[in-house]
C-alpha cells in the first residue's frame, strides 16, 4: 500500500509517500505559514521525483489537529480533495500523535506540547507500547504549569517534543529541571510519523468520510471573541 501523507497543522508544511516497509519520499520545510500555496507543489514535487503518479497512491493521511486553524483547514481540504478525485480511502491523525509516535521506543514518558498561545500549550501524554502509542491522558488544552504539576504526578522520565519547546525549553528546566527534550529534526510534525501511523490504520480497513472536520481542541479567536461579545450583551441586557 502506498500512502500519501500530509501535515499543515503547525509552520511547518511536510508530506510523505511510504508504503508499509519503506519511507519513499520526504519534504519538510519549516519556515513561513504558506500552506495554501505550498501543499500542492510539494506534493507534485515527491510524485514526479518518485517516479508516481497520483493513481500509484492507495490512500491519505492527513493531520488533524490540533494547530493552526488555517493550515488544518488547507491540509484537510486538500486530503479530500485528492481522496474524491482518486476515489480511494483516507484517514486523519492527531498531530500530537504523530510528534509522539517519533518517538515511540523512548523508554518513559512521551510529551509533544504544540503553541496554545500566551502560557498554554496542546498536549497529551503517551508510553510507548512495542512500537505502539499508548495515551495517558487525553488531548488537552492546559496551561504549562498544570502540566507540570500532572507529570510530577507521574514520577516517570519525560521527554518533551514539538514547537513549544523552544518557547518554554528555559520554563520547563527552572521547573521540571530532569525534563529531556527530543532533537530538533524530531521535535517538528513528520509526515512520514504521520503516514507511518496511517498505514496502520488503512491497512486495518479504518478510514474517514468527507463529514470529518479538524481537531482544534480550542475555538477559533474569532469565535471565542465573538461569544464573549454576545455575553457581555446579554448581560447588559438583563
Amino acid at each position: 500500500m502506498i500512502v500519501l501523507s500530509i501535515d499543515s497543522a503547525s509552520k511547518v508544511a511536510t508530506a510523505a509517500l511510504l508504503d508499509e516497509n519503506n519511507l519513499i519520499a520526504e519534504y519538510t520545510i519549516n519556515n513561513k505559514l504558506e500552506h495554501s500555496t505550498l501543499i500542492m507543489d510539494i506534493v507534485d514535487k515527491l510524485l514526479k521525483d518518485s517516479n508516481l503518479d497520483i493513481d500509484d497512491v492507495d490512500g491519505f493521511v492527513v493531520s488533524k489537529g490540533p494547530g493552526s486553524f488555517t493550515g488544518l483547514r488547507i491540509g484537510m481540504a486538500t486530503i479530500k480533495g485528492l481522496s474524491l478525485g482518486a476515489n480511494k480511502p483516507y484517514i486523519s491523525i492527531s498531530s500530537l500523535d504523530s510528534l509522539a509516535y517519533s518517538l515511540v521506543n523512548f523508554d518513559g514518558i512521551i510529551c509533544p506540547i504544540m503553541d496554545a498561545l500566551r502560557s498554554s500549550v496542546y498536549t497529551c501524554l503517551y508510553k510507548g507500547n512495542n512500537g505502539n502509542l499508548e495515551k495517558l491522558i487525553d488531548y488537552s488544552a492546559l496551561e504549562l504549569d498544570e502540566l507540570i504539576d500532572i507529570l510530577k504526578e507521574k514520577g516517570e522520565t519525560v521527554i518533551f517534543t514539538g514547537d513549544a519547546v523552544n518557547k518554554h525549553k528555559d520554563y520547563l528546566l527552572k521547573n521540571f529541571p530532569n525534563a529531556l527534550f527530543a532533537p530538533n529534526h524530531l521535535s517538528v510534525i513528520r509526515a512520514s510519523s504521520l503516514g507511518e501511523l496511517g498505514v496502520k490504520m488503512l491497512l486495518n480497513n479504518e478510514q474517514d468520510d468527507l463529514n470529518s472536520s479538524p481537531f482544534y481542541l480550542k475555538k477559533p479567536q474569532a469565535q471565542r471573541e465573538l461569544e464573549k461579545r454576545l455575553a457581555l450583551k446579554n448581560e447588559n441586557n438583563l
